[in-house]
């Protein structure tokens, strides 16, 4: 048995997770993924919703787009921690920023964060979310993810037109100087949409966030420096 304060003891020990009649092995190797994961029980000590805000912490902290007094719409939001994150780095509690949200599903209220239970592909959710936002955005946001198959060709296609459906949302409601941010599969993006979107952006550009699971496939797309139509 290893002493305390021995070298040794300062390793966690991880977590296995006994099999049962109505646990799946799927269910149960994601819940030890999940208890071993650091960034959950980060997470969970610094009060975010998920892990998921450290990958969003880390892009920003590189690009630098929210900003204090910024307009953020977060696309496919639940359960909250990129709203939290955004409202909290553009002063939304404060009123100086703002943030709109929008997801299929239910999420907690959060101080200053506007939030809309809708599907983004509705016809109604782009101009419900600029009468949330109060006018043009700073920074969009997509985490939005659908549900996958386990065929990586077609998760690949789906999550992309996601990608597509955001990027042009974030064309029309972005001010001079935006941001825009997505989460794809590696493969990266779709020649055609990434042609438009150096087009509309000064920079663009892939990455794999120190957060993202190492075993996942997602990359992040940042866009930035957006050029207003006819500039």
């Amino acid at each position: 048995m290893t002493a305390p304060g021995s070298k040794d003891s300062s390793r966690a020990l991880k977590v296995r997770v006994k099999s049962g009649k109505s646990r799946t092995l799927s269910s149960k190797l994601w819940l030890e993924r999940q208890l071993n994961d650091p960034y959950v029980a980060r997470a969970k000590r610094e009060g975010f919703r998920s892990r998921a805000v450290y990958k969003l912490a880390e892009i920003d902290d590189k690009f630098h787009f929210l900003k204090p007094g910024a307009k953020v719409v977060d696309l496919g939001a639940a359960p909250g921690g990129w709203s939290q994150l955004a409202a909290k780095r553009v002063g939304a509690g404060q009123g100086k920023g703002r943030v709109a949200a929008i997801d299929l599903l239910a999420m907690e209220a959060i101080p200053g964060v506007d939030f809309l239970q809708l599907d983004f592909l509705d016809e109604k959710a782009p101009q419900a979310l600029r009468e949330l936002l109060g006018g043009q955005a700073d920074v969009v946001l997509s985490d939005m993810a659908a549900n996958t198959t386990g065929h990586r060709q077609t998760d690949h296609l789906k999550i992309m037109a996601l990608v597509e459906v955001a990027a042009e949302f974030a064309g029309e409601v972005l001010r001079p100087g935006g941001a825009f941010v997505a989460k794809v599969l590696q493969g990266g993006t779709e020649a055609s949409l990434l042609a438009n979107l150096k087009r509309s952006f000064t920079g663009v550009k892939h990455v794999k966030p120190a957060a993202s699971r190492a075993d996942s496939a997602e990359l992040y797309l940042v866009a930035t420096g957006f050029r207003a139509k006819g500039a």
